[in-house]
């Protein structure tokens, strides 16, 4: 399972949120090239970028702070944040993104991330399932929708999406624990690969997941607080 560091872009600065509330910022560096660099150095296998004001407002504002992490790094990077179109899944991938990741499109434009995954292959593209209740939130994370995440994975599944990444907003930033049962159920009704995001705060939260048998964990706040030591996240799952 790969530990999946997180780089949330907010007007160039590398933030986290609580729960995905905008006013409950924390501001963790104003170099988010620096802090990639930092990441990579420590063995990260890949690097999780999000442009938050691109998820909110539709249109990635941060790319050339993207462009910058890309050049800085060899890792592996993911991009989200603001890619509602094709052309904006093909700036990503030009900035040097290896993979692009579908949020609100999926909901908005079912044929969006299908036609990505023809287009692109199904290996460079992500869709992000990020459910409030169970129900999949949208325009980063401001607006519910009514679409369930078991109906937002089929759907695109049967699309030919191969890999989503799953969040619990509720416990996004909280270093209260992933919500291990939506995430284990979730992963038992798809035979796509899985990502689990939102709430993870100790190793033993990582090995878990591993249990589980996803793909990936996005580890954000816990490694900025120092509750989760990169380099000890590696060596355990590995």
């Amino acid at each position: 399972m790969e530990v999946i560091p997180a780089i949330d872009l907010r007007s160039g600065r590398c933030v986290r949120l609580y729960q995905g509330d905008y006013d409950r910022e924390t501001v963790f560096s104003r170099d988010p090239v620096e802090v990639a660099s930092r990441w990579a150095a420590l063995g990260a296998p890949r690097l999780h970028v999000v442009d938050l004001d691109g998820a909110k407002g539709g249109v990635s504002e941060n790319l050339d702070v993207v462009r910058e992490i890309a050049s800085a790094v060899s890792t592996p990077i993911q991009m989200g944040g603001g890619i509602r179109t094709a052309k904006a899944a093909s700036a990503a991938l030009a900035l040097g993104a290896q993979r692009v990741i579908v949020g609100t499109a999926a909901v908005r434009d079912p044929e969006m991330a299908p036609g990505l995954c023809a287009e692109l292959g199904a290996d460079r593209v992500i869709v992000s399932v990020d459910a409030r209740d169970g129900c999949v939130a949208v325009e980063g994370w401001t607006e519910g929708s009514d679409t369930t995440a078991a109906a937002l994975v089929h759907r695109m599944e049967d699309g030919g999406v191969r890999r989503f990444m799953y969040t619990d907003i509720a416990r996004d930033g909280t270093l209260e624990g992933p919500n291990f049962a939506a995430i284990e159920e979730l992963f038992a009704g798809t035979k796509a690969r899985l990502i689990a995001a939102g709430g993870i705060s100790s190793i033993d939260d990582l090995l878990r997941l591993e249990e589980i048998g996803v793909e990936g964990a996005i580890v954000g706040r816990a490694l900025y607080t120092g509750d989760i030591n990169l380099e000890e996240a590696l060596d355990a799952v590995g």
